[in-house]
């Protein structure tokens, strides 16, 4: 009877919504959004979102940040390396200049309250931001710039800068690494690289 119970009060967060490979972002959708969260000066969410395309981490990595992780001090570093919850590996990111300024921004307050995350929850049962937090700031982000948020989602933001270096550069094992991936088919799989190859091929073919 107890299992049943907990069976039924365990659902996952994301059940009945649209699952599947999320589409990553195009450089003018992050300036978008952006502009939109500097204009209305959600210094916080800033922060979450630059690091989010910078890291290219998981949320359950990206939410459990610390100080410490990213910052020396009241400075911001220019890279940082973390150990993965997923593989138990480590993997390092750069940390931009437009991140560094924005997690900057948010230092006086997180000292003052003597938080050990970068993104404390402002909720007083949880220390930090929950990845069903940061999915729904995901979604109020695309939706603010009028995209479909059902074809965007957290690995958006994991796959937005992977991406555009693939696209930029064609090295796979450069984003496996960034990515920190153990495998390169792993890599291939996440990106949707064969069949947006077979497609360019597709396209350049006339009959």
């Amino acid at each position: 009877m107890s299992a049943r119970l907990t069976a039924k009060t365990h659902q996952p967060w994301n059940k009945g919504l649209l699952v599947g490979q999320k589409k990553p972002l195009e450089p003018k959708h992050v300036w978008s959004i952006r502009v939109r969260l500097e204009l209305a000066g959600s210094k916080r969410d800033l922060a979450i979102f630059n690091l989010a395309i910078d890291s290219k981490l998981r949320a359950c990595d990206l939410v459990k940040l610390r100080l410490d992780d990213v910052c020396l001090g009241m400075k911001v570093r220019n890279r940082a390396t973390i150990v993965q919850k997923k593989t138990g590996r480590p993997v390092q990111f750069e940390i931009t200049e437009q991140s560094r300024i924005s997690v900057e921004a948010c230092l006086p307050n997180l000292r003052s309250t003597r938080s050990r995350f970068l993104f404390p929850s402002r909720l007083h049962e949880s220390l930090h931001i929950s990845t069903r937090q940061y999915a729904r700031l995901v979604h109020y982000w695309v939706q603010s710039i009028g995209l479909d948020a059902n074809m965007y989602g957290t690995h958006s933001m994991r796959r937005t800068k992977a991406a555009l270096i693939y696209r930029k550069t064609g090295n796979l094992r450069a984003v496996q690494i960034l990515l920190g991936h153990t495998k390169l088919e792993s890599t291939v799989r996440y990106l949707g690289i064969e069949v947006d190859d077979a497609l360019n091929m597709a396209e350049q073919i006339e009959l």
